[in-house]
């Protein structure tokens, strides 16, 4: 082989050899709860992302490098920001990231008003940016499960869903829920909301209940009835529950089976099935699927597919818009 043919076939397979680049992406904000464990998904994901900076008012995080807003979205080749900010600041700032041409992971719940969010969300769409919602439940292998069996039809007809998501607050806690109008609700059930709206859509009306446990202001005790055609889905969120992480729950029943996920993030299910399904037995079976250590990491994953081009997001603009608005409804914020 000719010497010059000889390193072009070389370099052409080391070009091929060679996996894509690493994409860059930063952080805004340390406030939201769960913003330290997005940075370590973030960091621990190495063959995908490049981690650049996070924005932060105090000292961020051991070996990230702090920078200001306008540095972050300057960054050359910066294709992603995760918001993670106070609930109070998260949309604006998001807003500011899909100006700047940013996709987006946007932090639970997203925005206290819903026309700030709809405007970000669908300005965002219409720049061709994804915008991510960090709701964790939507990549645990339980759920995922279920989302395929609805899709497939294994339970006929959905008739209910029952969900409890709730804990023990502490006082820092019900001081962060005191400030925010929607409760606990809107705080922390929004990740359920999610998971309905993924199987159901949007509810045909929404009535909401807050029954406080204690005087101080906090709504730490609701429930929220959906109305669907066909179902009803009851939401529960109690933030004065001793055992409130081992009862949380997911449980959707229909016509031809039921798949109760509990506790919720545990990757144990409980299966009936009227009709075998795949390598489902008619009956009930229990079983245990295997959940990632990382419970962030399957966000960002897949959000690297996205943002290279790969697929598409499975919660579009018009989903994100519809469980912000029944989050809002079930809180007791927008009647």
């Amino acid at each position: 082989m000719k010497r010059r043919s000889f390193l072009l076939a070389c370099s052409t397979a080391a070009f091929a050899a060679t996996p894509p680049s690493r994409l860059r992406i930063g952080q805004i904000g340390t406030e939201h709860a769960h913003a330290a464990g997005k940075m370590t998904a973030m960091r621990s994901l190495t063959d995908l992302w490049e981690v650049v900076g996070v924005v932060a008012s105090d000292k961020g995080y051991d070996g990230v490098p702090v920078l200001t807003e306008e540095q972050l979205l300057s960054t050359p080749d910066l294709k992603a920001v995760a918001v993670e900010t106070r609930v109070e600041d998260s949309c604006a700032t998001a807003m500011r990231c899909v100006q700047a041409g940013k996709h987006v992971h946007l932090d639970k719940p997203g925005a206290l008003n819903h026309d700030e969010f709809k405007t970000m969300r669908l300005d965002a769409e219409k720049r061709g940016l994804t915008v991510q919602m960090g709701y964790m439940l939507r990549y645990n292998p339980a759920f995922e499960l279920l989302f395929q069996a609805v899709r497939e039809g294994w339970f006929g007809e959905i008739t209910e869903i029952d969900a409890a998501m709730g804990k023990l607050a502490n006082g820092s806690t019900r001081g962060a829920i005191r400030k925010l109008e929607g409760g606990g609700m809107f705080e922390l059930a929004c990740h359920v909301m999610d998971a309905v709206v993924t199987l159901l859509g949007k509810p045909q009306t929404v009535i909401g209940f807050s029954t406080p446990t204690q005087d101080d202001g906090v709504k730490d005790n609701q429930m929220a009835v959906l109305q669907y055609p066909k179902a009803t889905a009851v939401i529960r969120c109690n933030h004065a529950d001793p055992f409130g992480g081992p009862r949380r729950r997911f449980n959707v029943t229909g016509t031809e089976g039921t798949f109760e996920i509990v506790p919720l993030e545990s990757g144990k299910v409980n299966l009936s099935l009227t009709t075998a399904r795949g390598s489902y037995k008619k009956g009930t079976q229990s079983f245990q699927l295997d959940v990632p250590k990382d419970r962030y990491a399957g966000e960002f994953s897949d959000l690297a597919k996205v943002v290279r081009g790969e697929k598409k997001l499975a919660w579009d603009a018009a989903h994100d818009i519809a469980v912000h608005e029944t989050v809002l409804r079930a809180a007791g914020v927008w009647k």
